[in-house]
């Protein structure tokens, strides 16, 4: 007999789940995680206290509004609190807002190497994911245009992107804006925004104060440390606050989280100690990889895209640095199976990986 039960929604079952970084490697040794695109920095000392402190509270429920994060944010880029909405990361902002908009017989468009959560999302809302070819690795404006079709509601942009560290200038963006139709949001997730150190790049912000179709997603967990916690924000046009307010849970961001964010967004001198950092770190780890003959895609992020000769030498490539408690990321599910990515981490993890890579290579 054949069985019978639930049957989930149209797309459900497409979804490949999303596998995160891996962060063990064999024999029980603490390794060197660099797969995540975490901060080596850790999180400020002072949301750090700002969390433990939440914990004489934890019999409270949160405020369902996170109003004092609301207002941090807002005071910290002059916005207007009442558009921005806060969430448990900034993938459930993605997924709420491709459940709001996008449903049976729509598309979500996203580039050929962008985050994975989009063809999630875009999935689990019984939609079409459409995949955009780049061009060197970055979105490519014109070719989104192209495939926008009356079935497409929502055009997910990240900039910087993850896992190429490629970015768009704030021209193109806007161009990008101007060809599409006002009844399709693009979502512009700006996760690895604070690191970008570039004249003509913008966030986002901007576009979203001055147009009805736009939306910026940022995160907590990368320059400020707070990745385990999920902590993430929107800002919004005040209809699509309105949308993703009503569709959002009641307590979907806790209370040590909003505790934490605040004090992590007052800490500015930790902020800038890492993104100082990173302003070391990044050009040193890709001229001394590309030294090794290896190719790196410029980056503007945390991190840095490695390309071998083949999908069999990063693999080979992976498992050699693995044997050395060195995990990176395999980024095969993105479209990248001959590339491993590499978060910019300590002096030391980047030395480390340097060598273990000229070993591999034969070059030490």
């Amino acid at each position: 007999m054949p069985k019978t039960g639930p049957v989930p929604q149209p797309g459900i079952l497409e979804i490949s789940p999303y596998v995160p970084g891996e962060s063990s490697v064999p024999g029980g040794i603490k390794p060197i995680k660099l797969s995540s695109n975490e901060t080596p920095l850790g999180p400020s000392p002072k949301a750090i206290a700002a969390y433990k402190a939440a914990a004489d509270e934890l019999d409270r429920y949160p405020d369902g509004a996170a109003t004092v994060l609301r207002d941090a944010i807002a005071r910290q880029y002059g916005l207007n609190p009442d558009r921005i909405v806060c969430g448990n990361g900034s993938d459930e902002l993605i997924n709420l807002i491709a459940h709001a908009y996008i449903g049976p017989g729509d598309e979500g468009l996203y580039s050929e190497h962008g985050f994975l959560m989009y063809k999630i999302a875009t999935l689990s809302s019984g939609g079409t994911p459409v995949s955009v070819p780049e061009k060197g690795y970055k979105a490519d404006v014109d070719a989104i245009l192209a495939r926008v079709t009356p079935k497409t509601k929502i055009v997910f942009l990240a900039n910087p992107n993850n896992p190429t560290g490629t970015y768009l200038p704030n021209d193109e963006v806007r161009r990008l804006h101007k060809g599409l139709p006002g009844s399709v949001l693009l979502v512009i997730d700006a996760a690895y925004s604070e690191y970008v150190r570039r004249n003509d790049y913008e966030a986002g912000l901007e576009l979203v104060a001055t147009t009805d179709n736009t939306v910026m997603t940022r995160t907590f967990s990368k320059i400020y440390g707070l990745a385990a916690l999920r902590l993430g924000w929107a800002y919004c046009p005040a209809a699509v606050a309105d949308v993703l307010n009503r569709t959002r849970g009641p307590f979907n961001v806790t209370a040590p989280a909003i505790a934490a964010g605040v004090a992590a967004l007052a800490d500015r001198a930790h902020v800038e100690t890492g993104i100082a950092h990173n302003e070391k770190w990044l050009p040193w780890v890709t001229a001394e990889i590309k030294k090794l003959g290896l190719e790196v895609t410029p980056s503007v992020g945390n991190f840095v895209l490695i390309h071998f000769s083949s999908p069999k030498q990063a693999v080979a490539a992976d498992d050699a640095l693995k044997a050395r408690g060195i995990i990176l990321r395999r980024v095969g599910a993105y479209g990248l199976p001959d590339c491993l990515r590499m978060t910019i981490g300590t002096a030391d993890d980047n030395h480390k990986v340097v060598a273990g890579l000229a070993s591999f290579l034969g070059r030490s």
